[in-house]
């Protein structure tokens, strides 16, 4: 699979996935030329016309802004939060746990999806229905999710 971080995942964080996901293309989109700031409506769009499959953002914001989430729908993608509610060490050492404990699981998912999936990685917990939540927008669509038929 080939997934994108997006302008808000810290380097370490990068430096990490990278070293414990293998098998996946993961590229941030700040070694992307031209591509940091680019506004998350025009950001899905071109990700998807640039072959990535998923995004993995910590902005938990995107899903409340209909312009947003329309993007994300009509692009097709994947789209995979985690939190990231701590400064510092702490908070950087909470997401690397959260997304090096959801991101194999979810990108295994992910492959056999039949369609597109909204997933929010949840934390540490050793369950896999702890570790992340998974929404099929096709049957269970969020709020601002166009109707794409």
């Amino acid at each position: 699979m080939r997934l994108l971080l997006d302008e808000n995942v810290s380097r370490p964080l990068h430096q990490a996935i990278a070293a414990f996901v293998l098998g996946h293309e993961i590229v941030h989109l700040l070694n992307l030329d031209r591509w940091s700031g680019t506004r998350d409506e025009k950001l899905y769009p071109q990700a998807a016309a640039e072959g990535f499959q998923a995004i993995l953002t910590n902005d938990a914001r995107q899903m409340q802004r209909p312009r947003e989430v329309e993007a994300i729908a009509a692009s097709g993608l994947h789209r995979i939060e985690y939190p990231h509610k701590h400064p510092g060490l702490t908070g950087i050492g909470l997401a690397i746990a959260t997304v090096a404990a959801g991101l194999p699981a979810t990108l295994a998912l992910l492959a056999d999806a039949d369609g597109q999936r909204l997933v929010t990685l949840r934390g540490i917990d050793p369950t896999p229905a702890g570790r992340l939540r998974v929404v099929d927008p096709a049957t269970a669509p969020p709020k601002y999710w166009p109707d794409l038929t």
